[in-house]
């Protein structure tokens, strides 16, 4: 069986690592870069890190606006499909190059599997909440990693083809623990102890767009007091060069991170603060506390137990998050799942085909 996975942006390699070892076991994958995210730091590194088998494709669509990054990936991405004729694509998470993926398979009547499908902010001026919904609404295989996921989709009317698998993030997390722990020299840096610092990482547009918001994120930080580690996204860091803020003494801006290193730093860290979905969904599996630069969230399962909480960028209630003492343990309860979630979604995958191919003897859709 022929199956391609679509990935674009750092999330979705991490995501990708673990199904794409899997499929492989028994079938042949190709992956399809659409070069969302394509400098070293938020690209190469991942696939380096994580043994991700080179991209068959690399599109090189690179940054833009919305809608002429997802047309410019829509196209490229139909041109590889028709050329392939695979039998059924993988898209992840909520990027542009997944709801690029998922309209140009299903315009070529391709089966989609969408893994981490189900989740909603409920805040439609977030472009991954449309992408994520679109992309649910014309998948065939949806991979949901939580229970409220699932309810998400019955509440639309989906209820084919919807499997409860678990998190695929919890196969990737547990891979690289080992390797974090022992290879990782980024707690190395001077100034840095165990549990006695924060990471900051901030790259949403609607975050990153308006200096006086920005501000005020970091002029938290400065009250706080607390060193500060700061991977700076590539979006984060046009800003910064282009505005005149004042970074606080406590502040430790560095290029972004390799996959290893950025585990390494939550898992040892104070707390973390972030608009970055997958990073609270790291930092609640690893034990550490998370506040979260947003006024909604998909995660509705790292509440539990005081582990994030939402600050927007409400100066007052970011100093109050970063005033909590660190939490010292693993959350008692697992929303997440446990490890084997690829071995699940590869079943599933199989199954599906199975059903296809007995139903009406037709395994070429191109």
């Amino acid at each position: 069986m022929k199956i391609a996975s679509i990935v674009g942006a750092r999330p979705q390699f991490i995501k990708c690592a673990p199904l794409s070892k899997e499929l492989r076991r028994h079938h042949e994958e190709i992956i399809i870069h659409t070069g969302q995210h394509y400098d070293y730091e938020m690209s190469k590194v991942f696939f380096d890190e994580l043994n991700i088998p080179e991209p068959d494709y690399n599109l090189s669509i690179g940054s833009g606006s919305q809608g002429h990054q997802t047309g410019a990936m829509l196209a490229a991405i139909e041109d590889v499909l028709v050329k392939e004729e695979p039998q059924m694509i993988v898209v992840f998470g909520d990027t542009n190059s997944t709801i690029a993926g998922a309209l140009a398979a299903s315009k070529l009547g391709i089966p989609i599997s969408h893994v981490e499908a189900g989740l909603r902010s409920y805040d439609r001026t977030m472009p991954e909440e449309i992408n994520r919904v679109l992309t649910d609404h014309i998948s065939n295989l949806l991979f949901a990693p939580t229970e409220s996921a699932v309810a998400n989709l019955e509440e639309e009317g989906i209820h084919r083809g919807v499997h409860q698998v678990g998190d695929i993030m919890v196969d990737s997390l547990n891979s690289v623990m080992e390797v974090a722990r022992s290879r990782s020299t980024v707690l190395q840096m001077p100034g840095i102890e165990k549990h006695a610092y924060f990471v900051l990482t901030i790259h949403r547009a609607g975050n990153t767009n308006d200096p006086a918001k920005l501000g005020k994120v970091l002029n938290a930080i400065r009250r706080s007091g607390v060193p500060t580690i700061f991977p700076v996204h590539p979006r984060t860091k046009k800003l910064l060069n282009n505005i005149n803020l004042k970074m606080p003494a406590n502040l430790i801006p560095i290029e972004p991170l390799g996959y290893i290193d950025m585990i390494a730093l939550i898992s040892n860290a104070r707390g973390v603060l972030t608009d970055s979905g997958g990073m609270q969904k790291e930092s609640f599996i690893l034990g550490t506390r998370c506040a979260t630069l947003r006024e909604n969230t998909e995660w509705q399962e790292t509440f539990v137990e005081g582990r994030n909480r939402l600050v927007g960028l409400d100066e007052e209630k970011i100093v109050e998050a970063l005033a909590e003492p660190p939490i010292v343990s693993v959350p008692e309860s697992c929303p997440f799942g446990m490890m084997g979630v690829s071995v699940m979604i590869t079943r599933a995958i199989e199954d599906y085909a199975l059903d296809l191919a007995g139903g009406n003897g037709i395994f070429h859709p191109v």
